[in-house]
């Protein structure tokens, strides 16, 4: 924190993004002057911040060089930014000082504290989230940078004295000046790699691009730092293999195939390390195989800083979870309604699984926004049918794709229904919907607000 205080004042570019936004707050922890700029200032983001005494500009006027941000010690630029924008060329031209968020936070927060860093494709967000939750159980008082709101703690981010420092290792780029993934910043000394496909196709061009930087990635741990690998991933073996210098425990499901595991989690939560049953998953307030999963992968790096599995089961007995992680919001009209950030087809058939867990035979809508750049691209279509293979009815935004949503739905037969407009979208849903109905609107964007205005339809 001492280091943090060297920079009086920072000025944030892209400040309403989740991941800036939790660079706001732990500067605001560090004692900084916090001040910033979105192109979108608005709730709750905003809410947030200016609770925290941040002064907000809506745009990127570069005008905000003479007034705001006149005293600024260093511009943190958000990776949205890019050339052309005006205030960037403006801090440009001036000469002052810049960084990414990656890199101002290694380099005042995280250089002092033990990482632990959760990579991977999918489920980043959950297991850095149950991490934080058995660290904080143990009495560690662990800082920790997340992309979503665990609901045990009610914010994304924070900063403590304690020496640990739980980070949600994104592999997406750092800044229009430094393509290199975020994660390559962060330098755990436990790393977590849950997974690993292809996905941002909008910067990576293949699979084995994105396993270059999971290769930089590794490279960054030290000698006696440990890496949990999901030992059922070839793409993660493949990534070992170009060379690791440190300690690996594997993890993997039973019913996975793959090679020998030191962490063995069954179906009825039964887990085995060493070949030896240490104990059994509670039951996860977050359901399905690719919870227990994460629960695992957050049991055996908590382990790395000395916490006994036992301590770790009882941390996640009272897990209650993450928002927009199948989160319940609300019920009306006999139906209940859930949103889920799942926007890969992957975590699109993850969260439909885990969901039919708990419902057994009940119906499922499943409402999808194909948001991602990925997906607008049209990148995974041909897998998206087969993913929602666990609805009994399926409702797909199509508004701005490059690519016919109902064509590469058609496998689903009359189950698939398109819209591209979103008040056509919200009444054909309302009247589809019956009362025991579950109702999962999958998005990892905002949706226009489609789930407060399916409670308020549905409630009439």
């Amino acid at each position: 924190m001492n280091q943090a205080r060297e920079i009086m004042h920072i000025h944030i570019l892209g400040i309403c993004g989740t991941f800036m936004g939790g660079i706001a707050e732990i500067a605001r922890a560090a004692g900084c002057t916090v001040t910033g700029c979105d192109a979108n200032v608005y709730p709750p983001m905003s809410d947030q911040l200016a609770s925290l005494g941040v002064a907000l500009i809506e745009g990127y006027d570069a005008r905000q060089l003479d007034t705001v941000a006149k005293t600024a010690d260093v511009f943190v630029i958000g990776n949205a930014l890019s050339r052309g924008n005006p205030l960037v060329e403006a801090i440009l031209d001036s000469g002052r000082p810049y960084a990414s968020g990656p890199q101002w936070l290694a380099e005042y927060v995280l250089r002092d504290k033990w990482v632990l860093a959760v990579a991977g494709t999918h489920g980043k967000t959950t297991a850095s989230a149950m991490l934080a939750r058995i660290l904080e159980h143990a009495g560690l008082d662990p800082g920790f940078l997340i992309g979503g709101v665990p609901i045990d703690f009610g914010i994304s981010a924070r900063l403590t004295d304690g020496p640990f420092f739980v980070i949600e290792a994104d592999e997406y780029d750092t800044a229009f000046f430094d393509k290199r993934s975020k994660f390559i910043h962060y330098r755990p000394r436990t790393a977590i790699l849950n997974n690993l496909e292809f996905d941002h196709a909008d910067i990576f061009p293949d699979l084995a691009a994105i396993e270059t930087q999971f290769y930089h990635f590794v490279r960054t741990v030290p000698h006696r730092g440990r890496l949990i690998v999901n030992g059922a991933d070839e793409n993660l073996a493949r990534v070992l293999a170009r060379g690791c210098w440190s300690e690996v425990e594997r993890f993997r499901a039973t019913t996975d195939a793959g090679s020998a595991a030191d962490w063995i989690v069954a179906p009825d939560g039964a887990i085995k390390f060493g070949g030896a049953a240490i104990g059994a998953l509670p039951s996860l307030s977050l359901p399905g195989r690719h919870n227990q999963l994460n629960a695992l992968a957050a049991i055996a790096a908590a382990r790395h800083v000395s916490v006994p599995v036992r301590d770790s089961l009882e941390a996640l007995a009272s897990f209650r979870g993450v928002k927009r992680r199948l989160e319940l919001r609300g019920t009306a009209g006999g139906v209940a309604v859930y949103d889920d950030f799942a926007h890969h087809p992957t975590a699109i058939a993850a969260t439909l699984e885990g969901l039919r867990s708990v419902v057994g035979k009940g119906r499922i809508i499943a409402v999808l926004e194909p948001r991602s750049n990925t997906m607008k691209l049209g990148t995974m279509k041909d897998l998206l049918a087969g993913s929602l293979g666990e609805a009994d009815l399926v409702f797909c935004y199509a508004a701005n794709l490059s690519w016919d949503a109902a064509a590469w739905l058609a496998p689903l037969g009359n189950r698939a229904h398109v819209e591209a407009e979103l008040d056509a979208l919200i009444q054909s849903i309302s009247k589809a919907a019956k009362p025991g109905d579950h109702l999962l609107i999958m998005s990892n964007g905002g949706f226009g607000g489609i789930h407060d205005k399916l409670l308020a339809l549905l409630g009439k």
